[in-house]
């Protein structure tokens, strides 16, 4: 049977219904094949610290030694399989105590591809074998390394004539007997025969078919399954996956490794979704005086953590509903990529700075805050963060000083400042302050302290200092609830009650906190947890119909790239480029009257001058 009259069978034994639905279970580093290993840098060795479970040398028979290269021209004196394979992998199996990997439940297969010649080759080889007792024999021991041949084969009848110490790789288009079957490690084919997809996006439905419906029937036969001759980036490792293959081919298995090794960081699945707030959409654009600002920073927080946490919730954000959409240039005044101080610093005085500056311009000029700005309008603020009150973006709008790390510097510039109410952990930098007068000054100064949130909610009126520990602003995925909802909702209340308006900047601050992780189950949970206060912000703006909402961020964190989502299981597989910042616009989300105004591209500092264009203030 012809290989075009079998794939034909295939289709209609199988039907093109099937999809990626019949995957197998998600695989691991240790079901990647290393392809060509012997071309690598450094052969053997890269793919093994991978951890690669299958790892592949292509052998030639010259003078009594096989030798690895891939043609008979590339032949080079030493190049032996004995030597760059068999002889260190038996010392690593020993030094493992008899198994391949350190990790006892890792598995290793050594395929060798014999290029021509099998009927010499393979004597050769298992004379070469015989010098490494125990550590070549998978057929006896599921701990041992086991010999896979591949390339030019026995003919399947003639399986029976070479010892159980060696197994074959198999063809899908050949046809086994249940003996000869026992004799077959996995079957593999060429991805070309199938379709001629580039490994970007899908195969095409058609493709998809045959590609699944000879998958299913080797599964059927019990064996694992691969391709050869695939692209090698994550999306091709994704959709192969997803169809149910067993081995992953790689030229890259560092890479490889990582992507799998990574993967309860970088995949992140909500079965149920929480539901939002849909905004009446009445004063929403409205031309028109504003009483209030509620700026809602989600540190780190990009376009791809926006929308990862759109698809993990099914579809729908509380950030979203907002119409008014604009960019920010996050820039630094010294660099292309700023840090929340530089960032916080140009949204909260309208100045670009430099990076690790708090309320300085560059040449060390202080710069009012709007805290301070609009106090002088009789509008009080509040600054309310999940982290560190003394961090960049918090202190940005209440602190002035040269370098973020100045945290006892930056708490005791709170004696300067006009903000009424400011809400964090890190108590330290205030009860331990290097001026032990501190907390005495700032209770002369009006403020009440709370310790934790259910003081802070028995407060009502007067300036409020909420100093929590920093437990109670641990990451919301360890436990922390939700006190940014309950900080910005308790500190409206007494806010609101001041007649000529309030300004209210609540910082999501541990998105960023994930972005540096590289980890997208941090991201998200964070991101939702910022989203169900944003939720809070926009009802209160309902309520009102003088509250002008904004949603933005200081920066992007770790170069989020969305590689998979599946928007009905709330499931999204991502990758981040760095642990650092990037130089990527953010959006600005607006809601309220005034809204229209932060439509467009802009410098982020141009932020400062947009609310106070809002205010109608000069």
């Amino acid at each position: 049977m012809t290989k075009k009259i079998w794939i034909n069978c295939l289709v209609i034994t199988f039907g093109l219904a099937l999809n990626y639905a019949s995957a197998q279970t998600e695989l691991t580093a240790n079901r990647g094949h290393s392809h060509n290993d012997y071309k690598q840098n450094i052969p053997l060795l890269t793919a093994y610290y991978a951890e690669m479970g299958s790892i592949e040398a292509d052998v030639f028979l010259r003078k009594g030694e096989l030798y690895v290269a891939h043609d008979s021209t590339e032949i080079k004196p030493g190049l032996t399989l004995k030597k760059l394979y068999l002889e260190p992998l038996a010392a690593f199996y020993k030094s493992n105590g008899n198994h391949p990997y350190k990790k006892t439940a890792l598995t290793l297969q050594l395929v060798i591809d014999v290029k021509q010649d099998y009927q010499h080759v393979l004597p050769q080889l298992l004379k070469e074998l015989q010098d490494y007792p125990g550590v070549f024999e998978g057929n006896e021991n599921p701990n041992a390394i086991r010999i896979v041949i591949s390339g030019d084969v026995p003919k399947p009848a003639d399986f029976k004539n070479y010892p159980e110490q060696i197994s074959f790789d198999g063809r899908p288009y050949t046809t086994y007997t249940h003996e000869q079957l026992k004799r077959v490690a996995m079957i593999s084919d060429n991805l070309k025969n199938y379709t001629q997809w580039n490994g970007k996006g899908n195969p095409t439905k058609t493709d998809e078919a045959l590609l699944t419906a000879v998958i299913n029937k080797t599964h059927q036969q019990a064996k694992p399954f691969r391709f050869w001759a695939t692209p090698d980036s994550p999306n091709t490792w994704i959709v192969l996956e997803k169809l149910g293959v067993d081995w992953i081919n790689t030229d890259k298995p560092s890479k490889l490794s990582d992507f799998y090794l990574d993967k309860i960081k970088l995949t992140y699945t909500s079965a149920t979704p929480y539901s939002v707030y849909t905004p009446t959409y009445k004063q929403d654009g409205v031309h028109k005086k504003v009483k209030n600002v509620i700026l809602l920073i989600g540190d780190g927080m990009g376009l791809a953590q926006i929308h990862a946490g759109l698809m993990a919730n099914h579809g729908d954000l509380n950030i979203t509903g907002m119409r008014n959409i604009g960019f920010a240039q996050t820039n630094a005044a010294d660099a292309g990529n700023t840090d929340s101080a530089a960032g916080a610093t140009a949204l909260a005085t309208g100045f670009k700075t430099n990076n690790r500056y708090i309320g300085l311009t560059p040449d060390n000029l202080r710069k009012t805050n709007l805290v301070d700005t609009l106090f002088g309008y009789g509008i009080k603020s509040g600054v309310i963060s999940v982290g560190d009150i003394t961090d960049a973006t918090p202190a940005a709008f209440y602190a002035h000083q040269v370098d973020r790390a100045m945290s006892n510097e930056i708490a005791n510039d709170l004696l300067q400042s006009k903000v009424e109410i400011l809400v964090g952990s890190n108590q330290k930098s205030f009860f331990k302050n290097k001026n032990s007068n501190l907390l005495k000054q700032l209770e002369s100064k009006g403020f009440q302290l709370n310790t934790n949130m259910a003081d802070f909610g028995k407060q009502f009126d007067g300036k409020q200092l909420v100093l929590l520990p920093d437990s109670a602003t641990r990451p919301v995925n360890k436990g922390r609830g939700d006190l940014l909802k309950q900080s910005l909702k308790h500190s409206l209340e007494i806010l609101s009650k001041n007649k000529t308006g309030f300004f209210i900047m609540t910082e999501g601050a541990q998105i960023d906190h994930g972005g540096h992780a590289n980890d997208l189950p941090f991201v998200v949970t964070e991101l939702h947890d910022f989203d169900k206060t944003v939720e809070e912000a926009l009802r209160f703006a309902d309520r009102d119909g003088e509250t002008l909402v904004i949603v933005t961020a200081d920066h992007e964190t770790g170069g989020l790239t969305l590689l998979d989502t599946d928007v009905k299981k709330g499931m999204i597989r991502a990758e981040f480029s760095t642990n650092d910042h990037t130089n990527i616009m953010v959006p600005v989300f607006a809601y309220g009257p005034g809204a229209e105004d932060f439509k467009g591209v802009y410098p982020n500092d141009q932020i400062f001058y947009k609310i106070m264009k809002a205010y109608q203030l000069k």
